[in-house]
């Protein structure tokens, strides 16, 4: 059967109308019983009697690892994830492809890292249509394909002349009455249920709930108005323990909850129409929290996301894996599963940089599962408006084994922004104005209110000061990267050889970051407001250096 696949994928590949037809064919072939499982041990996935999986792709707005309850995490509670790991599988080590939102689901979206992607790598761009994502291509296979909330966003998907939203077709006419000001009126499980009423009798779905939970800005207070416990808090150590930071995270605390009670009524209407077991579901978040130090940085709270997937009596139940994996695995897991054994063929003449993770979810310990050796990756270019001539943050980071290596690109720019805008033509703003790679919330207003404290203003300088080249954490003994090995005498070694392994696997993969290129990232249009910014006192000056000459 497989070589058989092959043969015909050869005929197709050459012409890329016939892309279609050979899903198709594909379909067809199992449908008349033309696959099989097979006896050898670990087992081989394929469709079985022809029936394709439904997919549920759930993704939450800035929520970071480890933030569910599941996880131990007892401040908040998010039984609906908690279903999904209980019932299937839970990760423990999965990273974004990136720590903000738009080149995120860029990368979970085409199974590609987010300087493969152009403008789509970037935060609020374009959104190139040579580049396929996995609902387009199980739209060709027959499946009926929506979303609602966020989708691929922001940025301007129509300027690259896609027909509509890459997450799908938009279902978002269901509200209703938001707990609180943070939260929107989207009616998330009611447009869900809207969406698989207008498919066609037995076929299957793809549907993308993208939350716009934990988002900022949350109501300030409305975490302790629900009756939280500000005491039960665990506050991350690059963090001030201050009962205003405790409110800002129960705040971010029960917007997560708020997303996950949706989710549990979309598991419950699954299981009420008998689909539940034949959906794979794939619950997870774009990135890190919304606070500083996290969303829009490299460090743990900004990539290290939460991961669960539930797949009836494929993805055995009740694991936890702590496999390195990332997001940009998404993709070719979710059609790998479409597809069964012609993903493989697929796989072949459309490469991508993400990893399948059927097998690994079936049980597979072998070399055809993710390797739990593989170093996984994350980057970063521009994010908000926060510099001089709509600059970005150039940074790569790899992770790998207890190890979070980070590279910055250009250490003279300020990582969180520059401290001071114009508010308008030649009327400069306050000092620490700027700072808008950090979302505006609480927390930041405390550690700008307090940068000259003699114990919160180390926090305020964790968050906005400068950054060296190269920055090094062992995640065992500092979780919250507080301690840059890449400093110290006795890790010379080590970095030198992560350095390496990162650059290498940069150039394989073509990043101009390091091919010589890297000034492209700041000619892609950003779509959304643009700040004006003083010029910088580097400006003239080199940014960047080969650190392989010192």
């Amino acid at each position: 059967m497989h070589r058989f696949m092959e043969f015909i994928y050869v005929i197709c590949r050459e012409n890329r109308a016939c892309h279609s037809v050979f899903l198709l064919l594909a379909v067809a072939c199992w449908a008349a019983g033309c696959s099989g499982v097979h006896s050898d041990q670990p087992p081989t996935y394929s469709l079985k009697e022809g029936k394709r999986p439904n997919i549920l792709f759930v993704i939450s707005d800035d929520q970071s690892y480890p933030h569910a309850s599941v996880y131990g995490e007892d401040w908040l509670k998010t039984p609906a994830f908690d279903r999904v790991a209980r019932e299937g599988v839970l990760f423990t080590q999965a990273y974004t492809a990136s720590p903000g939102c738009s080149p995120s689901r860029a990368a979970i979206l085409t199974g590609l890292n987010c300087w493969q992607l152009e403008d789509a790598g970037t935060h609020a761009s374009a959104f190139p249509a040579k580049f396929t994502v996995f609902p387009d291509v199980l739209e060709e296979l027959g499946y009926h394909v929506g979303f609602t909330q966020k989708g691929w966003g922001p940025g301007n998907w129509e300027i690259s002349g896609r027909k509509r939203n890459p997450a799908g077709n938009p279902y978002q006419e269901k509200r209703l009455q938001a707990p609180t000001t943070g939260i929107v009126s989207n009616d998330y499980a009611a447009n869900f249920v809207d969406f698989l009423a207008d498919r066609a009798s037995e076929q299957p779905f793809c549907f993308w709930f993208g939350a716009a939970e934990p988002h900022r800005d949350f109501e300030a207070g409305s975490g302790l108005a629900s009756g939280k416990d500000p005491l039960a808090v665990n506050v991350p150590a690059f963090l001030p323990d201050t009962p205003e930071i405790r409110s800002d995270l129960l705040d971010y605390a029960l917007e997560i909850e708020w997303y996950d009670h949706h989710l549990g009524r979309m598991l419950a209407h699954l299981d009420s129409i008998g689909e539940l077991d034949n959906t794979l579901i794939i619950v997870t978040a774009d990135n890190g929290m919304a606070f500083p130090r996290a969303k829009a940085t490299m460090y743990e709270h900004g990539i290290h996301v939460p991961l669960a997937i539930r797949w009836g009596q494929w993805a055995k139940p009740g694991r936890i894996l702590d496999h390195l994996v990332s997001l940009i695995d998404v993709a070719p897991t979710i059609l790998e599963a479409a597809m069964g054994e012609a993903y493989a063929a697929y796989a072949q003449e459309n490469p991508v940089e993400g990893k399948s993770m059927v097998a690994l979810l079936g049980g597979d310990r072998t070399e055809n599962a993710v390797d739990v050796d593989r170093p996984v990756f994350s980057s970063r270019e521009r994010h908000s408006s926060s510099r001089w001539n709509n600059l970005g943050y150039p940074q790569r980071a790899m992770r790998k084994g207890n190890l979070l290596y980070i590279r910055n690109f250009a250490p003279a720019r300020w990582p969180a922004g520059a401290p001071q805008k114009f508010l308008d033509a030649g009327t400069l703003g306050p000092e620490h104005g700027g700072y808008h790679d950090i979302d505006g919330c609480p927390t930041l207003d405390f550690l700008i209110d307090n940068r000259d404290h003699p114990t919160y203003g180390t926090y305020f300088q964790l968050a906005v000061a400068k950054r060296p080249e190269e920055e090094l954490f062992d995640l065992t003994s500092d979780p919250f990267c507080l301690n840059n090995l890449a400093t110290q005498k006795s890790y010379e070694a080590t970095l030198a050889e992560v350095r390496d392994e990162m650059e290498t696997y940069l150039r394989r993969t073509g990043d101009p970051r390091v091919t010589g290129n890297g000034e492209i990232f700041e000619t892609y249009i950003r779509y959304s407001p643009i700040r004006e910014f003083p010029e910088p006192d580097w400006l003239n000056q080199p940014e960047s250096i080969d650190l392989k000459s010192n």
